[in-house]
């Protein structure tokens, strides 16, 4: 069945609507990352800790996959790698696999330092949706999962 002018209208406007609050909501989360970054060390800006936390999530990563897998410059990423491992967030080792290339692992004291600036917000989210019914946030998850892979493929 095809679409009507006023149903590709409504459609529009529920799009936008959307767009609105994940602005909102990505506008919010950058304030509680930025937070918490500072917490981890202060100045550290919002994109080294996403690096940061990119590579504590992964048991060894090389620069380039974890440049894939950011999608950013490799010359950028170089210098955050250098800025995380001067605050002791971060270490190199060789990489069994190639040994022209390292892997980037989280320091014992890069953990902990995470560990103690992630507190504070631990429960953040568990408080925004204590009240909510648990079949809507799985129905939340599987939505924005769906959405993530429906952007992705595009």
């Amino acid at each position: 069945m095809a679409e009507t002018t006023e149903d590709s209208s409504s459609r529009t406007a529920a799009v936008r609507d959307l767009e609105s609050e994940f602005g909102e909501l990505i506008t919010r989360f950058q304030r509680v990352i930025s937070e918490i970054a500072n917490r981890v060390s202060p100045g550290l800006l919002p994109g080294a800790y996403k690096v940061f936390t990119t590579i504590a999530r992964r048991d060894g990563v090389t620069l380039s996959s974890l440049s894939d897998l950011l999608m950013m410059d490799k010359g950028q990423l170089s210098r955050t790698i250098r800025e995380l491992e001067s605050l002791g967030l971060i270490s190199r080792s060789p990489d069994p696999a190639d040994g022209r290339s390292s892997l980037l692992a989280p320091t014992p004291e890069g953990l902990a330092r995470l560990e103690a600036a992630r507190a504070p917000q631990q429960g953040l989210l568990l408080d925004a949706i204590v009240d909510w019914p648990l079949d809507d946030i799985h129905a939340l998850t599987r939505l924005l999962r769906a959405l993530g892979e429906s952007v992705t493929r595009r």
